[in-house]
């Protein structure tokens, strides 16, 4: 039984430019010569932290399955998966081995299967059927994702109506339905701590980016907070708080849970890369980046074993972290070693992928744009791997755009709009609806810029805000560690170039609530209080500036406020 897929990432090719020639490989970021073991290899019997899920399955596999379910709350699906499969070989009436394989091939938060991986994922369902007799738990485990890979389409279930809004997805009908099957397994095994944790993320995958009133994500750190002090080794605990309070609001409420999910599995790429959410969230930005110079040195010694040749979806996701936080700390020289390593990379696991792909356009897109260099941002050229969606090529049309217009240069700025509007119009199936309005309002702050650069200020000011206020309710997507160049702070920015001084500082304040301690919106906020004649609010901000660990590379902003607090 197939269902039509709608959410997954399938390939999509758009015209791209030859990839730029880098005079020599750089070193990847963070590289050792040496690793976890004395093998240089990652150590595949360390720590993944403790989970305890009874099976029927013969008792010599209980630790094993143990690790592998570990490894699946931790969305090491690789391992996790090979795991499983040995588990199967061995002993081939493990129902549950086949459970494992089928979760493995579903990412809730990560991109939906591709239509190889919903196959695989629904032949190991089947599998896991045949195999009799299995206990209830059991059964109702393998039920619910069995209601992930076969949910009807095209009823009038719930599943299928508008969710906040947004039109829900064959995907995301399937996700709902596990959603609900899950809800069913608590019900039924209440002291059940790895369905408690499973029907958490649950809720966590069908949570809708634009509800504002974060219930899903509430309800999922309900019943975390309630595990999580008798058992604060679980993997999936910690990592599903982490992401329950990925949200401004919240954020400080996943600091317990970040600063102990490394310390579980310290090989694990994701497990090392995810208390950086919450760090980047807070604006911790050294805890951020040691978080991910781990992260990807571990995913790069795991992917050198297993798929050499190619680099992780996880290395990449991690550099996108780690290049946003050494630009938010001034240190612009270690940002630009990733820049040139990421223009040497030609192949990734997977090939098409968001995660994957996204870093090859928004890491030189913030580069340029985070450090005002708006000739660079109006050249970029988008390489051949940040083509493979379209979405993800229009953050360097976005960077073009807003380059151009930083340049004065109208033609630039309407050639930028023109391919933000091309790479939007070729974004058809459901599943990229976020991304669609992501792109619109990126095309939106285009526009804004477009009136100002022809002389419609407060027309610019005007359309400026709306395309912030969209930005901000469309909210942060869990692949990113933050918009390429946040519309808030451009409001500010064009607010004080115009002579508001005391909008400019409420804007740049409004948006130091949602993103805090970015360097711009800090060296923004200090300079419309010192224009303000707000003494005491500009020293406040040069003095958080002038913190900020590192050298600041020769960064304007953060030499310029270490010598106005020096005078002080």
């Amino acid at each position: 039984m197939r269902r039509k897929l709608v959410f997954a990432l399938a390939p999509l090719v758009v015209a791209c430019s030859a990839r730029p020639k880098v005079a020599a490989t750089p070193e990847p970021p963070g590289a050792t010569s040496t690793s976890n073991t004395p093998s240089g290899r990652p150590d595949l019997g360390d720590r993944v932290g403790s989970a305890n899920f009874p099976t029927s399955c013969s008792p010599s596999e209980k630790g094993e399955i143990d690790r592998a379910v570990a490894l699946l709350h931790s969305f090491f699906y690789d391992e996790a998966r090979r795991r499983f499969q040995a588990i199967a070989e061995r002993d081939s009436k493990c129902a549950m081995a086949q459970w494992g394989v089928a979760m493995t091939y579903w990412h809730p938060i990560w991109a939906a299967p591709r239509p190889d991986e919903l196959e695989a994922g629904l032949a190991a369902v089947k599998k896991a059927r045949s195999i009799e007799p299995v206990s209830p738990r059991e059964r109702a485990y393998i039920e619910a994702i069995e209601a992930f890979y076969v949910a009807p389409t095209g009823s009038a279930e719930p599943a299928s109506q508008s969710c906040h809004g947004v039109v829900v997805s064959d995907h995301m009908k399937g996700a709902l339905a596990y959603e609900g099957k899950m809800q069913s397994v608590v019900a039924q095994f209440p002291s059940d701590i790895e369905a408690k944790a499973f029907y958490a993320l649950a809720l966590l995958a069908t949570h809708p980016p634009t509800d504002a009133t974060l219930a899903k994500p509430a309800k999922a750190a309900r019943i975390l907070e309630e595990l999580f002090p008798a058992n604060p080794d679980h993997p999936g605990i910690a990592h599903y708080l982490i992401h329950s309070y990925d949200y401004p609001p919240v954020a400080e409420k996943g600091l317990p849970a970040a600063r102990s999910y490394a310390r579980m599995a310290p090989w694990v790429p994701h497990a090392l890369h995810m208390p950086s959410h919450i760090f980047t969230r807070l604006g911790m930005w050294e805890d951020s980046a040691a978080s991910n110079l781990a992260a990807a040195e571990a995913a790069r010694k795991y992917e050198a074993r297993f798929h050499p040749g190619a680099h992780a979806a996880e290395e990449l996701h991690a550099l996108d972290y780690m290049v946003y936080a050494y630009l938010q700390s001034g240190q612009d020289a270690k940002a630009k070693s990733i820049v040139d390593y990421v223009a040497t990379i030609d192949k990734t696991n997977p090939p098409v992928d968001l995660v994957a792909g996204s870093p090859f356009a928004t890491i030189p897109a913030r580069y340029a744009l985070e450090r005002r260099k708006w000739a660079e941002a109006a050249a970029l050229k988008p390489t051949k791997l940040a083509t493979n969606l379209p979405f993800i090529e229009a953050h360097v049309a976005y960077a073009n755009a807003i380059g151009s217009a930083r340049s004065n240069d109208p033609a630039g700025v309407k050639a930028g709009i023109l391919r933000l509007k091309e790479l939007r119009d070729a974004i058809h199936d459901p599943k990229y609806q976020y991304f669609v309005k992501q792109v619109d309002v990126q095309r939106a702050a285009a526009e804004a810029w477009l009136l100002r650069v022809t002389g419609e200020k407060k027309a610019a000011i005007a359309a400026m805000r709306s395309a912030a206020d969209t930005e901000d309710a469309l909210g942060k997507h869990p692949s990113t560690p933050g918009a390429v160049l946040p519309i808030r702070e451009q409001l500010a920015d064009l607010l004080y170039e115009e002579g508001d001084a005391a909008e400019s500082l409420a804007e740049y304040e409004r948006a130091l609530r949602t993103t805090p301690n970015r360097l711009l919106a800090l060296s923004g906020a200090a300079h419309a209080a010192d224009r303000a004649h707000d003494a005491t609010r500009a020293q406040s901000y040069f003095e958080k500036i002038a913190a900020i660990r590192g050298t600041g590379d020769g960064r304007n902003e953060i030499a310029e406020a270490r010598a106005r607090v020096k005078k002080q």
